[in-house]
């Protein structure tokens, strides 16, 4: 609540005059910050979210965040470098990594779902899905999710997972299951993951995520001429029945 008090404080007039002064391209009046203000950087990630959130990421732009926040845009710049730079530090505004040390191991998968999902069920991600719809065209946005998962998701896991070299590679997968859900659902409105009820959405994304924190990674072939990690491991392709057909054309289009 204290900080709630003093975004009050910092905003200054209503959402008129907000408007007014982000059309004009300039800070709204009645409004100085010293060039290292904890009060500027506050109106700053305040205008940000709301901006991302109305406009999207595309849309929104330094200039319209700084006149609503009622700063120079150099500051802006000065703080977080680019608008990507701005995005991610918005949405780690105020949160540090969860602590998942204490959570059991085999029921871990669930209480990430929830960790991941419940501030998009809530409906307070609505900065995160304005980038999450540019990310894939736009490499700006696209890099503030890769800074914002290296911000928050590895961290966490690494406090339950401290000795696990592959973690990087399960934070990634957990990714695949947490943002899928969060595009089908609440970007894109895909049925029936849309109007499914929330508790067995989360039993599902959990159930998949504790596959990847926990389960064995399948095996990797050093690849001298690929990308290491990209490759179906031999022995898996041989188990297919079918050699001469789908898996054999496979196996063949990997060597």
């Amino acid at each position: 609540m204290q900080h709630s008090e003093e975004a009050k404080q910092v905003v200054g007039p209503g959402p008129s005059a907000a408007a007014a002064g982000a059309a004009a391209g300039r800070p709204r009046p009645g409004r100085r910050f010293g060039p290292r203000s904890a009060a500027a950087r506050l109106a700053i990630l305040e205008a940000a979210r709301a901006r991302f959130a109305a406009d999207g990421y595309e849309k929104a732009t330094i200039r319209a965040i700084a006149a609503e926040a009622g700063v120079d845009p150099a500051m802006v710049m000065r703080y977080y470098g680019s608008k990507a730079g701005l995005f991610s530090a918005t949405v780690r505004a105020g949160e540090e990594p969860a602590d998942l040390s204490r959570v059991p191991r085999q029921e871990m998968g669930g209480h990430v779902a929830r960790l991941l999902l419940d501030p998009w069920e809530r409906g307070t991600n609505g900065a995160e899905a304005a980038v999450l719809r540019a990310a894939p065209t736009h490499a700006e946005a696209a890099r503030s999710v890769q800074a914002t998962v290296a911000g928050r998701l590895v961290p966490a896991l690494r406090g339950a997972f401290p000795d696990d070299p592959d973690l990087e590679t399960r934070a990634g997968l957990v990714l695949t299951q947490s943002l899928g859900a969060a595009l089908l659902r609440y970007v894109l409105r895909v049925e029936p993951v849309a109007s499914m009820d929330y508790e067995t959405l989360v039993a599902f994304v959990g159930a998949a995520i504790q596959h990847h924190l926990t389960a064995p990674l399948p095996a990797r072939l050093d690849a001298p001429d690929g990308i290491p990690g990209t490759r179906v491991a031999n022995d898996t392709i041989s188990s297919f029945p079918d050699r001469g057909g789908a898996a054999g054309r496979a196996q063949d289009t990997l060597r």
